[in-house]
């Protein structure tokens, strides 16, 4: 029915019913959807699709009731605190194939309750802080993202609830050993390998020679002071010598020896 045709219907009632048939004419906030997104119903959840919109930022008005969210393939580069706070529906956020490079610590503060999954793949996040992911109930897929293996990614995974069916395409782009790169994260930890014991080792080498360093610095300072010492006494001594008197008292000696 056009809208023409309600208003008229409405001035046809009586005062009572006009209110009521007027809020019929307004449409409800919940209905409002980010430009130039499209928001559908399916099977009575808010599904939000923001798929290939050039986006470079999350928008700010993604309706309330949302309980789907895709993101996915557009130009988003970091996911601030707060993002999705106000979505206390959300079961399932796509942001993969954007340019993430830094997610927050609360990115997805509010959310961690309700969200079942969280697509992070085919970014460009190279580490993330624990405490956006460990309160997430979430399953996470985070393949194809030029990581760096390292402690804190290793503590990272081992607390959050990874997608198996991706975790094989975690893979080293960088890491603290030049022989883990271009490897399987889950393969490199599988093996054996403990990046936070290699961190504490490197810590305990660099001030093993940091104190070394100190060491040779003091001691060489010791025997120049020393060597000096006896330089300046013996150019002393032998200026005493050299003075005209043939005697030169030996408590004198004694005292510049």
């Amino acid at each position: 029915m056009k809208l023409g045709t309600i208003i008229v219907l409405c001035c046809l009632l009586s005062s009572t019913h006009v209110f009521f048939c007027l809020l019929l004419c307004i449409p409800p906030v919940w209905t409002s959807c980010p430009q130039p997104c499209q928001c559908t119903d399916h099977s009575g959840a808010r599904v939000v699709l923001c798929s290939s919109k050039h986006l470079d930022e999350i928008p700010k008005d993604i309706p309330q009731d949302a309980v789907f969210v895709k993101l996915d393939a557009n130009k988003i580069t970091q996911i601030p605190n707060n993002a999705f706070k106000h979505l206390n529906h959300l079961e399932e956020l796509d942001l993969s194939r954007n340019a993430i490079e830094k997610i927050d610590m609360a990115a997805f503060r509010g959310v961690a309750d309700g969200l079942r999954t969280l697509d992070l793949s085919n970014n460009l996040i190279q580490s993330i802080p624990k405490e956006a992911l460990v309160k997430l109930n979430a399953k996470i897929r985070l393949s194809n993202n030029p990581w760096h293996c390292e402690c804190a990614l290793q503590e990272v995974l081992s607390e959050v609830n990874l997608d198996p069916e991706s975790v094989n395409e975690i893979t080293c782009q960088t890491s603290v050993r030049e022989e883990y790169v271009g490897k399987p994260l889950i393969q490199v930890l599988d093996s054996g390998v403990n990046f936070c014991n290699i961190h504490q080792k490197t810590t305990d080498i660099a001030m093993f020679i940091t104190m070394f360093g100190w060491f040779t610095m003091v001691i060489t300072y010791v025997v120049y002071y020393v060597r000096h010492n006896q330089e300046d006494a013996r150019k002393h001594l032998e200026y005493l010598k050299s003075l005209p008197s043939t005697q030169v008292p030996k408590e004198t000696i004694s005292t510049v020896l």
